[in-house]
């Protein structure tokens, strides 16, 4: 796996103390410029869950930057890239379609810094579409007029890679499902297949130990075994952590260092953030996400061909 060293040396430093020693620092000039650090999380998940998840981690690098770090919720995907583009977010981790989206806006002044390294050493996950266990559909082809829920039009495992995929295999979701809607996030994908409201739904999973639906059966939001994958895509690279490009380069080197520190300065907090699934941090870099910009391009070009669109 790769080290600490070998992430900062990525991103043009050399620090390697940890998260504890980072206030210790000679006075950086990030410091005297930057008194709050504000990190952003979109409300598609579940509020409650997202932030049992993520609060510690505010807590956590509050005091590994030395400087108060606030979490700032946003109504949906796009909203993180509306906030970045307003100055109104230091940080954030991105899905995939998300960051392609905010390339499309932002361009250079959005930079990924580093993406999740799973307990198998994979740096990505998929999409996968889930019907109830007790359902007699095996195949994508049964589920012909049959209704279907995508997460958010900007997600990347929850519509876009789906869509893409399935035109590809002859499936258009449009003319094969009997109807299609946008549920607002994964979570409310799950719950509502599980309460019947509908036949099918696109999610993501890591691996058969790590999803949304795996997640929500361990918080008995769902019963366990109460689904089933009968479709899954190729990788998609794992979401990055981004920031804003025209950030002091010290600031994001520390948050770097203090994110890789996590693990052994805060266990506890690491395991909590990651469901226990992620062994570490890799660089992430723009070209890594190039096969994702593709499949959301096309997607966009297709939006805009339609009647009114």
């Amino acid at each position: 796996m790769l080290t600490r060293r070998h992430l900062l040396a990525g991103l043009g430093g050399s620090l390697t103390l940890p998260a504890s020693a980072l206030p210790a620092l000679a006075q950086t000039d990030w410091r005297q410029t930057i008194k709050e650090i504000r990190f952003g999380v979109s409300s598609a998940e579940n509020e409650a869950a997202a932030l049992a998840r993520t609060q510690p981690v505010i807590d956590y690098l509050t005091k590994a930057l030395g400087v108060p770090v606030k979490l700032y919720r946003v109504s949906d995907y796009a909203g993180l890239v509306e906030a970045m583009r307003a100055d109104q977010l230091e940080f954030a981790r991105f899905g995939p379609a998300v960051y392609s989206l905010g390339r499309r806006v932002l361009g250079d002044k959005l930079q990924p810094l580093f993406r999740d390294v799973d307990n198998n050493g994979q740096e990505g996950y998929f999409s996968v579409i889930v019907v109830r266990a007790d359902s007699p559909y095996r195949t994508v082809a049964d589920l012909k007029g049959k209704s279907f829920a995508f997460a958010d039009p900007n997600s990347t495992s929850g519509y876009a890679f789906p869509s893409y995929y399935l035109r590809k295999q002859g499936f258009d979701p449009a003319a094969h499902f009997g109807g299609t809607v946008f549920s607002g996030g994964h979570d409310n994908s799950v719950i509502a297949l599980v309460r019947g409201q509908f036949d099918a739904v696109a999610t993501f999973q890591v691996n058969e130990n790590s999803g949304v639906v795996q997640r929500l059966a361990a918080r008995a939001m769902i019963p366990a075994g109460s689904t089933r994958v009968i479709w899954t895509s190729p990788l998609i690279p794992a979401s990055p952590f981004s920031t804003r490009a025209n950030l002091p380069e010290g600031l994001k080197r520390d948050f770097v260092a203090a994110m890789m520190a996590m693990q052994t300065d805060a266990p506890e907090v690491f395991r909590t953030f990651t469901d226990g699934q992620v062994s570490g941090y890799a660089p992430a870099k723009h070209e890594d996400y190039l096969d994702v910009i593709a499949v959301t391009e096309e997607l966009e070009a297709r939006r805009k061909q339609k009647p009114g669109g």
